[in-house]
């Protein structure tokens, strides 16, 4: 397999690997993200009017900021999948790839010609992520499969929020993330078991039990002992103090001092010794019985200080606290340099451009980012051309007929 082109030296651990990326919005794209920032070949199929999740968030200079982080990385090829030339040219692709991620509706590959037992008879090795809404099986199956529906249905949303208003959503796809990251792991795991056995796999991947997977300690507490989890604001149940409390400058700050011995140096700091022998506090669980007098008397002792300073002070005890940040702040935070957390990136339009930094980081061979997301079809010529060794003629016939698209076809006797 030829290497990925316009690639860093620096190899990632999924370097070697070839992913093809057919989906869309956010839950596939990001985990294709998160393979390429490793290292993989992720070679983007997108139609002519582009992924939907250029549509989404702010824009710049007329390009997608959200579609500059999400794309990193990857290279891009549009292809008409309505067209029987165009689902041809995916095959081809497939059939050289060792990965590919996709999340449309179940069956759609299928009716599509690109289903996997089709394309394993040509790639006995290859492994498909399938990430649907509610897995490839089961009554719900054929149901749309958008994160914010199915975080209603794993349980994760009736959690969230206060308990006197209705459950509120995130401003950041969560549930999406959620089932990319368990993709990506699942990936790895596939991967790992083909170089034992030689063999590919399915990884179906359902939004729904992403999320509910993050319902773990409410589970067994139901079918124990009858509890149904409700919401509980910014409390965490079962754990005082452990909440959000108010700053003479109208900001919180995030306090968990559940520990006896963290509690105890939190009252020192309050000057409330008088706290750590108190029967209501003296203990986790009787704190936790008694989390109201408990929030209560912290918030008391918070709202006489400015945020900064009342993190600085709570640093200073060694209880864990920290202001609730925005975005500038985060920017402003020497930590998140030091941790290269917003990486710069230059693009030709967008000049440098700063993106969120690679997680998880690796000692010996840590991700990167090589570039931000790609135009719609910037590297169609390129990859017909190199990876399925089309000719001029050939690729000017399917640009022609509508078949491919590409941001680059005029130049394609200068690159080669």
């Amino acid at each position: 397999m030829p290497d990925a082109p316009h690639s860093s030296p620096r190899a990632g651990p999924l370097t070697g690997l070839r992913a093809i990326e057919l989906g869309s919005t956010v839950a596939g794209p990001f985990c294709a993200r998160l393979l390429a920032d490793f290292g993989c070949d992720v070679i983007k199929v997108e139609q002519a009017e582009g992924d939907a999740v250029r549509s989404l968030g702010h824009r710049h200079k007329g390009r997608s900021l959200y579609n500059a982080s999400i794309q990193r990385g990857k290279r891009n090829i549009s292809i008409d999948l309505r067209t029987d030339a165009g689902r041809k040219l995916t095959r081809r692709l497939c059939e050289t790839a060792d990965i590919v991620v996709e999340n449309f509706r179940p069956g759609t590959l299928e009716r599509w010609g690109l289903g996997y037992d089709t394309l394993s008879n040509a790639n006995p090795g290859l492994i498909m992520v399938r990430i649907s809404g509610y897995g490839q099986n089961g009554p719900y199956s054929d149901r749309g499969g958008y994160g914010v529906v199915c975080e209603a249905t794993s349980g994760l949303r009736e959690i969230t929020g206060d308990p006197d208003r209705p459950p509120p959503r995130t401003a950041t796809p969560l549930t999406d993330y959620i089932a990319g990251t368990y993709g990506a792991f699942g990936t790895v795991m596939a991967i790992l078991e083909r170089q034992r056995t030689g063999h590919g796999q399915i990884v179906d991947t359902a939004l729904y039990e992403g999320a509910f997977s993050f319902m773990e300690p409410h589970v067994p507490a139901f079918q124990q002992l009858g509890i149904i989890a409700g919401r509980a604001g910014p409390r965490l149940p079962g754990s005082a103090p452990n909440s959000i409390y108010p700053t003479r400058d109208d900001g919180f700050v995030t306090i968990t001092a559940a520990s006896n011995a963290v509690f105890r140096r939190l009252a020192l700091v309050m000057e409330r010794e008088d706290m750590i022998t108190d029967p209501r506090f003296s203990s986790a669980v009787a704190r936790a019985e008694n989390v109201v007098a408990c929030d209560d008397a912290v918030a008391a002792w918070t709202r006489t200080m400015d945020a900064v300073a009342l993190e600085t002070q709570l640093e200073a005890a060694k209880v864990p606290a920290a202001r609730i940040y925005t975005i500038a702040d985060i920017f402003a935070d020497p930590h998140y340099q030091a941790r290269d957390m917003l990486v710069d990136v230059v693009d030709d339009v967008l000049g440098n451009v700063t993106v969120a930094g690679v997680v998880p980081r690796l000692s010996e061979t840590p991700g990167q980012v090589r570039w931000i997301g790609r135009d719609t079809g910037a590297d169609t010529s390129e990859i017909l051309k190199q990876d399925l060794q089309l000719s001029n003629a050939e690729i000017d016939a399917l640009i022609e007929a509508g078949v491919v698209a590409s941001g680059n076809a005029t130049n394609i006797n200068d690159e080669y």
